[in-house]
């Protein structure tokens, strides 16, 4: 899909005269390349409404949205709000809204069965991911 997009892409490119190529042609190239490369764990974008359930069976829904910002929600708690950014679809990012905190990398996979999970690496505490339809 990727390779379709890139080409398709390069080929709407070769179309324009050398007159109509600008920089921002080549700078909208490599957005799309650039946003066609990061995914989440599951293969899908990386942003969008996600159930995290931790080791303790306490959930949390997290809308991680394309703009690098996420709110997360558990019952009974006030939401919790930061930023986020997806380095590789086998780590993800995030750092808290609040004063001094510190960006904390999880460790993402899916394993034989299709089961998404995040490791803290601060705790070692894994959370099953589970990307919620829109």
């Amino acid at each position: 899909m990727k390779k379709i997009l890139f080409v398709s892409t390069l080929a709407a490119l070769a179309a324009c005269s050398p007159a109509e190529t600008t920089d921002e042609a080549a700078t909208t190239t490599e957005a799309v390349e650039t946003v066609a490369e990061v995914t989440a764990a599951d293969g899908g974008p990386s942003f969008g409404m996600f159930k995290v359930t931790g080791a303790d069976g306490k959930v949390n829904m997290e809308d991680v949205r394309a703009d690098g910002t996420y709110s997360s929600t558990s019952e009974g708690e006030e939401p919790k709000t930061g930023t986020w950014e997806q380095t590789s679809p086998d780590s993800f990012c995030s750092t808290p809204a609040e004063e001094g905190a510190v960006q904390t990398c999880y460790a993402e996979s899916i394993d034989e069965k299709g089961v998404w999970t995040s490791t803290d690496p601060n705790s070692g505490e894994v959370s099953t991911i589970e990307r919620v339809p829109a």
